[in-house]
């Protein structure tokens, strides 16, 4: 990557004492500056606390020397010098002071609280802070996107009243991952894939993020989301639309995004009396985790003892188009399991004919893997050495990164894009739109009930089998 920010360009961080800034926006920030992306910018704190510039400045070096494992003083001087801390609230009159510290290129990242997302916007807008003069003005804005569709429609209205689409860049850093950016290289830059990227020659999609994390400090926020809303609704929901998508015409961050939409226009409506059969929930209990007793999530911190909250998500979709009529997508997230294990994994149908006595299952998987590693994985079958014809099992595994090369975190990626204004890797409200869709007949089924309860440590709730179609089964977590 050789990218440079637009010279005088200015990004405020609203939020800017809080938890994101440490541990995800200040470590990106200073490893683009240190491969000299970001010179000439300038980056203003903006937050309630009472801080000055030089008390800013060290809550920034703090972190980095934390979160940075590489972290050089003399990058650090540099970039200190462009750094400027203002304190206010969300009001219009306070965020106006903002308008002396910035040009005519500006950047304001909602490092907030989700409730905040519609007011913070509107006092920019009120102040001023929207208006594109001679440069421009962009809001990135972190997920959730609302907490169902009736709410995602009411921050659209609201930040609307200020801001043009254009302007606003919803980000989702699952689009950042070089596993995610790499299901769009790989399938449509090798000719010898498209030909078998169909109902015709694939079985079945899984799609999985596991985590052996409960909620640790975020219980406040999960408690009221859930794995639905927390992982899938956005996250999984991504990676589903990219598989899925028709191959764009042209590269254009509009016309990618009107196709990711069209995927999800296209999944088969959910019925309020076929949930159970589209859709699992689960929440862990107490187990044991690398040899350690972990409690459960109704006896962790804060939780209330009679929350019906899922920490284990499960979908099966389908996509009712001419490229994937009748194959089964299926996708899982939860927390508490067995393994931090991530995957994409794509299975081809069986071959016609077995010759070589091979024991079902007999896919060929395509496998994007990004945790533990970031990896491209083949199962393929070859002759087993001996002097009989049996066949064994082979994996052929490419890992992304060569020794030399420079990675990129998914933050540093989507901060430059979004100085840069590329919105290819961004959402736009329909797509939030459709995915809550989609969701909506879960949702209201989830009203009621309790979820299936499955052990720390486990691989989920034993009940997410009766999602599969005859002959499928879910993948283990980590490779087999």
């Amino acid at each position: 990557m050789n990218a440079q920010v637009p010279a005088e360009t200015t990004l405020v961080i609203l939020g800017a004492t809080g938890d994101l800034t440490r541990r995800l926006l200040a470590p990106a920030l200073y490893r683009l500056w240190a491969r000299g992306h970001l010179e000439g910018l300038r980056l203003v704190g903006y937050a309630t606390s009472e801080w000055d510039d030089a008390r800013f400045a060290q809550h920034l070096e703090a972190a980095l020397r934390e979160f940075v494992p590489e972290f050089d003083p003399s990058v650090w001087e540099r970039m200190r010098g462009q750094v400027q801390y203002l304190s206010g609230d969300l009001s219009p009159s306070r965020l106006a002071a903002l308008r002396g510290a910035v040009g005519t290129k500006a950047l304001f990242y909602l490092a907030l609280p989700p409730d905040l997302f519609g007011l913070a916007a509107e006092g920019l807008g009120q102040a001023g802070l929207n208006q594109e003069a001679q440069g421009f003005r962009r809001l990135v804005v972190e997920k959730p996107f609302g907490h169902d569709l009736t709410s995602a429609e009411a921050l659209r209205t609201q930040m609307h009243r200020y801001w043009r689409e254009e302007q606003l860049f919803r980000i989702d850093h699952f689009l950042g991952k070089e596993t995610t950016q790499n299901l769009l290289v790989f399938r449509l830059a090798n000719r010898f894939l498209e030909p078998v990227w169909n109902a015709q020659h694939i079985a079945q999609v899984q799609i999985t993020y596991a985590e052996t994390l409960g909620v640790e400090g975020r219980w406040r926020y999960y408690d009221r989301a859930g794995a639905l809303r927390d992982m899938l609704q956005n996250h999984l929901m991504q990676l589903f639309t990219l598989v899925a998508l028709e191959p764009p015409s042209v590269w254009d961050a509009d016309i990618l995004r009107e196709h990711k939409v069209e995927v999800l226009r296209s999944v088969r409506p959910i019925s309020p009396n076929q949930v159970d059969a589209h859709a699992v929930r689960g929440q862990y209990i107490a187990g044991s985790l690398r040899g350690q007793r972990v409690p459960g999530y109704l006896q962790e911190a804060h939780i209330p003892p009679s929350s019906t909250t899922e920490t284990f998500a499960a979908l099966k979709l389908y996509v009712d188009n001419w490229r994937w009529r009748g194959v089964p997508f299926y996708l899982r997230s939860g927390k508490r399991l067995g393994a931090d294990y991530a995957e994409v994994a794509i299975a081809f149908r069986e071959v016609p004919t077995r010759f070589f006595g091979e024991a079902p299952p007999q896919h060929n998987w395509l496998v994007f893997r990004t945790r533990p590693e970031e990896c491209l994985e083949l199962w393929a079958w070859a002759k087993e050495p001996g002097l009989s014809l049996r066949t064994h099992s082979l994996v052929f595994e490419a890992p992304y990164q060569r020794p030399g090369d420079t990675s990129y975190t998914a933050y540093e990626q989507l901060l430059l894009d979004a100085l840069q204004g590329d919105r290819t890797h961004f959402l736009r409200f329909d797509e939030v739109e459709w995915a809550w869709r989609i969701l909506e007949p879960v949702l209201g089924a989830w009203v009621q009930g309790q979820p299936e309860s499955y052990p720390a440590g486990s691989e989920g709730p034993v009940g997410m089998g009766r999602l599969m179609d005859e002959g499928h089964a879910w993948r283990p977590l980590g490779r087999n």
